[in-house]
């Protein structure tokens, strides 16, 4: 058996999306847990190559750890026992193409700041999270959940086509 190695090219640099995929998107719960929030980033990561971002750009890098961090504080801060919480990418072109992760938990209680209100910890093991997505993140921000308790966290970031990057 013989494979034609030369034949499967990867680049780094961003690909034009296809006229299908134009406006890609995907959604899908995870179990609140470390387990979930990695699978969840890991599937981020697959569509966003999938969809002309590629592994190892800036832009793909920026919203896999925005997803990272995103996922990650719904399993920390709004879990509640036995409630899965929601993951949705999709990539929008207003007012530039933007990947818009949105993650949202059943805890409505406990809700990040304001954006552009954020503090670093200092010397804190953690607390950075949002600090991160605000730096990487065109935009952020969340809102109540439509049905039932609990919120929404979504950030986008600018991504192939946007003057900026990420």
């Amino acid at each position: 058996m013989t494979s034609d190695i030369g034949s499967l090219t990867r680049t780094t640099q961003p690909t034009s999306t296809p006229a299908h995929l134009k406006h890609p998107s995907f959604a899908m719960r995870f179990t609140s847990t470390p387990r979930g929030a990695r699978l969840a980033r890991r599937l981020v990561a697959v569509r966003l190559d999938e969809w002309g971002v590629p592994y190892g750009t800036e832009p793909h890098e920026a919203v896999v750890l925005i997803a990272a961090e995103l996922t990650a504080n719904a399993i920390r801060h709004g879990l509640v026992p036995g409630r899965d919480f929601h993951l949705s990418l999709r990539v929008t072109d207003r007012p530039r193409p933007a990947a818009r992760i949105e993650v949202t938990d059943t805890r409505g209680e406990r809700v990040p700041p304001l954006p552009g209100r954020l503090r670093a910890p200092g010397v804190a093991d953690d607390g950075r999270g949002l600090v991160l997505v605000e730096g990487l993140a065109a935009r952020w921000g969340w809102y109540p959940r439509a049905k039932g308790p609990g919120k929404t966290v979504w950030a986008e970031c600018e991504i192939p086509g946007a003057a900026s990057g990420c």
